[in-house]
């Protein structure tokens, strides 16, 4: 990675709708879902779905800090899910589908408190997500990755995922790679 090129960790529900997003940000040079956060070394996608070894679903963005800043992939993401919701994401339930924020250095630690902190101010349902620091990421498996585009006639793809897209792009129009 160049000194411009940084880590972010993101958990937010579901990884295929926060993979779909950040893969049309100008400046995200790569995204891959995996698993964080847990007590399992090499948790498959079934393993994390019991729920038994603490993992989140994450997406883990490579991006160049000279071409979009970490705080505005924090309101990306902030915009892409509910962070007032305890270990779940609509009807995705289970502490694998957590509200994260795993940070990969002290900068990104005080950005992401302080957005929360800011975004706080302006609902009344507490935030939830959890901000952590960075621990072993684990690629999830092939077909996981780039999934939205891969499958965008999938139900799950089509009735939830296409929508949300189609606000981040509306709401981020400025960032998006053309």
């Amino acid at each position: 990675m160049s000194t411009s090129t940084q880590l972010a960790t993101f958990g937010g529900g579901c990884f295929w709708c926060i993979d779909a997003a950040f893969r049309r940000v100008n400046g995200v040079v790569n995204v891959s879902s995996g698993y964080t956060g847990g007590n399992t070394d090499n948790p498959t996608y079934k393993s994390v779905c019991s729920g038994t070894t603490g993992h989140a679903e994450v997406v883990q963005l490579e991006f160049d800090s000279d071409v979009v800043s970490f705080e505005t992939l924090l309101s990306m993401f902030f915009t892409l899910h509910d962070a007032t919701q305890l270990n779940r994401q609509g009807n995705d339930i289970g502490t694998q589908y957590r509200s994260v924020v795993y940070y990969h250095n002290d900068a990104q630690l005080k950005q992401t408190n302080e957005m929360i902190a800011q975004l706080q101010n302006h609902i009344s349902e507490p935030i939830v997500t959890e901000v952590s620091p960075a621990t072993t990421y684990y690629p999830a498996e092939h077909y996981h990755q780039d999934y939205y585009n891969e499958n965008p006639q999938q139900g799950y793809c089509s009735i939830l995922i296409a929508p949300k897209l189609h606000k981040f792009e509306t709401v981020f129009k400025a960032f998006l790679a053309d």
